[in-house]
This record gives C-alpha cells, sequence and structure tokens, in this order.
C-alpha cells in the first residue's frame, strides 16, 4: 500500500513533526491544511490588510521550513507555529504603522461600559449593573442571526489592538489561557484583564444592540 493520504486529521503530533524533518511534502501540505486559516486570522489582527497578512503567512512558512530542526518541542507545535506568525505579524505592523498619523494609534482605555448602567457609590449594591447585559449566549442561540453576527465582528474589529488579538485566539479560536500567553507573550494576569475587558465590550455592544438601546454614532 503507498503512502499517499496516511496524514489525515488523526495523525500525531510526533509524526507528522518526524515527516517534516524528513523533508515529506505531504506532511508540510497536511500542517498547512491544519493550522493556515488560523495563521491568517492571527496575522489579521495585527495587520488589517489581508494581502500583507497572507505575505506574513507566507514568511512564516519559510520560516517553519528553515527551522524545523530547531524545534525542541517545548510547546506544541501549534503553539510554535502561531507564535512565529505572531512575532512577524508584530515587526509588519510596527512597518506599516510608519505610514499612519501617529494620532491614529492611539487607541483609548476609557470604561468599557458607561458608568450609568452601574449602581451609584450610596446604593446598597454599589458597583453592581443597574440594567444588566443580556446574557451572551453561544453562536448557536442568539448569535445565529447573520445580522447580530455581523455586529459582533464589527464589535471584535473595533476593540484595542491587544484585547482585539487575545479575544479572538481564546472565543474564536478556542485556545486555551497558557496557549495565548506563551504566543502573545503575556502574564497570566495581563491575559485575563484583556480578556475581561474584551468581554465586557462586546457584552455591551450585543447587549445595546439585542434590546435597541444603541447609541447614535455622529456622521
Amino acid at each position: 500500500m503507498g503512502d499517499a493520504g496516511r496524514y489525515g486529521p488523526a495523525v500525531s503530533e510526533l509524526e507528522l513533526l518526524g515527516a517534516l524533518r524528513r523533508g515529506d511534502e505531504r506532511a508540510f501540505t497536511t500542517l498547512v491544511e491544519l493550522h493556515g486559516a488560523s495563521m491568517l486570522r492571527l496575522a489579521r489582527v495585527y495587520v488589517r490588510d489581508r494581502a500583507v497578512a497572507e505575505e506574513v503567512v507566507q514568511e512564516a512558512w519559510l520560516g517553519v521550513l528553515r527551522g524545523i530542526e530547531r524545534f525542541e518541542g517545548r510547546s506544541s507545535l501549534r503553539t510554535w507555529l502561531h507564535r512565529i506568525v505572531a512575532n512577524l505579524a508584530r515587526t509588519r505592523a510596527v512597518r506599516e504603522a510608519r505610514s499612519v498619523p501617529f494620532s491614529a494609534l492611539v487607541e483609548g482605555e476609557g470604561p468599557s461600559v458607561p458608568p450609568e448602567r452601574f449602581r451609584g457609590p450610596d446604593d446598597r449594591w454599589a458597583g453592581h449593573w443597574a440594567t444588566p447585559p443580556q446574557p451572551w449566549g453561544r453562536p448557536d442561540q442568539e448569535l445565529l442571526s447573520a445580522e447580530t453576527h455581523a455586529r459582533l465582528v464589527a464589535a471584535i474589529d473595533a476593540l484595542p489592538a491587544a484585547q482585539r488579538r487575545v479575544i479572538v485566539l481564546r472565543d474564536v479560536e478556542g485556545w486555551s489561557a497558557p496557549e495565548v500567553c506563551n504566543v502573545l507573550e503575556l502574564s497570566e494576569t495581563n491575559q485575563r484583564v484583556l480578556l475581561h475587558r474584551a468581554r465586557t465590550k462586546l457584552r455591551q455592544a450585543l447587549d445595546d444592540y439585542l434590546t435597541g438601546d444603541e447609541r447614535v454614532k455622529p456622521p
């Protein structure tokens, strides 16, 4: 029996790694199929232009081919691949930003939720929600609506860059906290704070949309 198709979805990382080091092209194709899409999504949270993000991913694959022998297995193969992408995308984003006015790069960190949504200091439950947000269900619940999904995507896109990167990896890609800390080079505390802020802002955006309380934006 030939080798065609032996690297299916259930291939072990160790087997795939060994095949890559032997120069097996099928193993490389499998790796691209397994991780290419998520690598591109990660690149795009650093650089907004898809063409630039694709260039970053291509450069990352070249780095993988050149550096596979140096991979020591201290992290998963997936984490290693995405950290290469993150490092390259971070550098590329800095380069791209040089042509953008400095004022456009400043990302405010004001309150995630308007203060009036919380109970005042004289209230028995000071600091708690005055009008709680709507529950943020799974995609098979409220987010089934294409319009609601579009609102959520827009809200993610509007987040400060650091928050956007964390929530995309945690809640869109489904990564664990340790994986995100490893790839984005964040402390556990920083990751947790960024994720909390991002989730709070998204909950607020969805709450405003679902309750019809969206604030009118100036033209």
